[in-house]
């Protein structure tokens, strides 16, 4: 090859590496079609390059009430994104020599007791943090979603037994909140203090994460902090926020921005915090290395030309057009939020949310961001996320509707429905109870103070339950099971609408009538 040659091809590589990225100016623009296309309250966003912040800024309001603006200060539930820092917390307990990644969960919490023998006596802390339980999809969620149940932690560390699985042990990836709950309590008994002091005094204390903590109640300053908003019908109402009741190291930490920043720029610079180390590089390669499938295609396929994707510990490992992408997402009522990282470009970009669906902004805006730098085709995600809304809104009303108009319609010739009344248990929910209060036969939960509401019949053994708790649609099919002298025995419940949240496991219930 010629000087000459040798001279125009780096001067046309410098130009591509160039032009990669958005600036901050393009960004702004793509919040901005964001937030107007669909109803939004705010949006804080951050990129990081090359060990340094190019962008962080607020848009929008932390409150509909109080107009309060956004910036790179407010403070977000990032909910799953909270994962991550429990991998990173084992990690760092790794490297004192405090536990091997192969450690049986049981030798350390001997509460622990799953759907199998075997299963219990294999499961090590890597199994915690990759989503192969055996268990479905947000198994055993209702035990602290919605809030204001009062589980133990030793209930949940049992309950396990009680569920069943839809695969083969370490076969299948089903994404599962709960055991990284038990890794919580890991990180506590191993470390001597709770999860969430061991974030705060371990993690972001070291990377300067001043303005952050483990669950919204333990921040310093209560100021300036995103309120969870829901869109109802055409009108977005804010919510309270949610109390996280014993599943901080799955979905408790709120956080900036800014702060965030910081911990992308460590994870981007392999577990090294300027000159000290966090993690070592051989424990930060074993959070990002796939320890499971989750897709696979021979020839590349989609928009990123992708051939697979995988879950590390605490991360999702995916291909995107040749480049590796670390990432996550987070959601809980009201507050969205997506972490995107590519280690070859030094690049990580944050979005946090706090309006749902807002248009999907949290995801749509980071791809957005993300495209520029590996060099796909820039497709217009605003309108993509809002068309998904779009469908997703017309199939759930749909579906909904229907259904209240059957639930009218029965009404009118409803049989009695005494033969309902009665006490049932299932054996990891526990207790709920049917019983008539002022002339409307009502559901209580025992266990879960959120779970209540009257069941209107619907069809032949099939009633209807609209919960008082309203910041999710999560309203039920109750199914009637009888014996052969057509007495009831037990029931079963199903979510109703296409789009329920998974976490919402309704479907996993079996209650058997005690009385």
């Amino acid at each position: 090859m010629t000087k000459s040659l040798l001279t125009a091809c780096s001067v046309l590589f410098t130009t591509i590496v160039l032009s990669q990225g958005l600036s901050s100016n393009e960004i702004d623009s793509i919040v901005g079609s964001a937030m107007k296309a669909s109803p939004h309250a705010g949006i804080a966003v951050v990129v990081v390059k090359d060990g340094k912040i190019i962008h962080e800024k607020g848009y929008g309001v932390t409150s509909i009430e109080t107009k309060e603006k956004v910036n790179e200060h407010t403070r977000f539930g990032i909910a799953s994104n909270s994962k991550a820092f429990t991998a990173t917390a084992l990690s760092m307990l790794v490297d004192e020599g405090k536990l091997k990644w192969d450690d049986k969960v049981v030798d350390i919490l001997p509460e622990f007791k799953t759907y199998d023998e075997y299963v219990t006596l294999e499961y090590t802390i890597t199994d915690l943090l990759t989503h192969r339980s055996g268990l479905g999809l947000g198994a055993g969620d209702l035990m602290w979603i919605p809030d204001g149940n009062d589980y133990t932690m030793t209930e949940i560390l049992e309950n396990f037994q009680y569920q069943k699985p839809v695969s083969n042990f370490r076969l299948n990836y089903n994404y599962n909140n709960l055991m990284f709950i038990v890794a919580g309590e890991i990180v506590a008994r191993k470390s001597g203090m709770s999860w969430c002091d061991f974030v705060e005094t371990r993690i972001m204390k070291p990377l300067n994460m001043t303005e952050s903590a483990g669950k919204q109640p333990r921040l310093t300053i209560q100021t300036n902090v995103a309120f969870p908003h829901e869109l109802k019908g055409e009108k977005l109402v804010q919510l309270p926020h949610m109390q996280i009741h014993k599943a901080e190291a799955a979905a408790g930490i709120y956080a900036s921005v800014h702060d965030l920043a910081s911990w992308m720029i460590v994870n981007l610079n392999d577990g090294m915090n300027g000159n000290d180390t966090l993690i070592s590089k051989v424990n930060h390669d074993m959070m990002w290395k796939p320890h499971i499938n989750t897709s696979f295609s021979v020839v590349p396929r989609g928009h990123y030309k992708s051939r697979l994707s995988g879950y590390g510990l605490g991360w999702s490992v995916d291909d995107y057009n040749g480049y590796t992408v670390i990432g996550h997402g987070g959601g809980l009522p009201g507050m969205l939020s997506k972490t995107r990282m590519i280690p070859e470009l030094g690049v990580g970009v944050i979005v946090l949310t706090n309006a749902d669906p807002g248009g999907y902004s949290y995801e749509m805006v980071s791809r957005a961001i993300i495209d520029s730098y590996v060099e796909v085709t820039p497709l217009d995600w605003v309108t993509i996320g809002n068309d998904v809304i779009e469908r997703n809104h017309n199939e759930e009303d749909s579906v909904m509707s229907a259904v209240w108009k059957q639930v009218k319609k029965a009404g009118k010739s409803a049989p009695k429905m005494n033969e309902m009344v009665g006490a049932y248990n299932d054996k990891w929910f526990g207790d709920i109870t049917i019983e008539f209060m002022d002339d409307k036969l009502w559901l209580t939960s025992k266990r879960s103070s959120q779970l209540n509401g009257p069941v209107l019949f619907y069809e032949n053994d099939t009633c209807v339950v609209k919960w008082e708790y309203t910041q999710m649609e999560c309203s039920v099919f109750v199914n009637f099971k009888r014996d052969g002298d057509r007495n009831i025995i037990g029931l079963t419940m199903k979510g109703i609408s296409p789009n329920i949240d998974f976490s919402f496991d309704f479907h996993d219930l079996d209650f058997k009538k005690i009385k």
